[in-house]
């Protein structure tokens, strides 16, 4: 349950015994990780009833907040039929956290995918996490948050998740890499043609954006500080051409390249027009 992300919970639970918890944490890591299990987790400790070992996992808070139906935990994701979280899901979690606990714990809003929150609803959460009031904490859980804004990143204790491996891109990876700067920097007619070529040789058009994605958002926290590219990972060439790239660019790249995984995961769009899409705006 905890495994792979011992000193996580470690530092979670000497926070929590010491009296020291902050009101906002942010959960940051690639998907399928463990970010929300441990969060599930880290809310039964600060809830669970037990006067020995937390969180017991046998309390009526620990069983409720398992099947997430405890009260004074509120789950925040977008709407099956939308794209981002929108304001009014922020403004009814923000009056969630204002009423008294009915248990005398603490009041607790989860939002999971957090970097799907529009503009207008990271505005509107971060006047609360500016101005935290009682005993209520905001747990952020993003896959990609460098799409949050920055000044709601500063305002959050960050638990940092990564792999159990560091990862190195393979030589198939590379060359796909290689094949993508070189159609970035040709003209309208050859990205049409490089998005039918990859459309007719059956290869993996999502696994490439994937590829594209990952990268993009390894130059980012290079950019920004955040971690060192290793002569492994990524090479000259490939750097070369997106190094005149703004943080705001490569943002707005990786924000279109979410939407592109969205539509193509829950409709039929089509994955080659996807591709040409992106490329048009590279």
């Amino acid at each position: 349950m905890i495994a792979g992300h011992k000193k996580q919970w470690n530092f979670l639970k000497n926070k929590f015994e010491s009296g020291q918890l902050a009101h906002a944490y942010l959960f940051s890591g690639e998907e399928k990780l463990g970010k929300r299990t441990l969060s599930k987790e880290f809310v039964k400790l600060i809830n669970c009833q037990s006067s020995l070992q937390k969180p017991c996992g046998i309390c009526k808070n620990c069983k409720d907040i398992e099947k997430e139906n405890h009260l004074d935990i509120l789950m925040v994701n977008k709407k099956d039929d939308k794209q981002e979280i929108e304001i009014s899901q922020i403004r009814e979690a923000l009056s969630f956290l204002s009423y008294k606990s009915y248990y005398g714990g603490y009041k607790t809003v989860v939002i999971e995918n957090a970097e799907k929150m529009n503009q207008e609803a990271q505005g509107c959460l971060l006047k609360t996490l500016e101005e935290p009031k009682g005993k209520t904490i905001i747990i952020l859980i993003a896959s990609h948050h460098e799409l949050l804004l920055p000044t709601i990143f500063s305002r959050c204790q960050t638990i940092s998740f990564f792999q159990t491996e560091k990862y190195e891109s393979s030589k198939e990876e590379q060359q796909i890499l290689k094949e993508l700067v070189k159609v970035i920097n040709s003209d309208f007619a050859e990205k049409f043609q490089y998005a039918k070529k990859v459309n007719l040789e059956g290869n993996n058009i999502k696994g490439v954006l994937e590829i594209l994605q990952k990268y993009l958002r390894h130059l980012l926290f290079l950019k920004i500080g955040v971690e060192n590219l290793t002569k492994q990972d990524y090479f000259p060439e490939v750097t070369g051409i997106f190094k005149n790239y703004s943080i705001s660019k490569i943002k707005e790249v990786l924000k279109l390249l979410d939407v592109i995984n969205t539509q193509t995961s829950l409709t039929n769009a089509s994955p080659k027009l996807a591709l040409e899409i992106l490329l048009m705006e590279m």
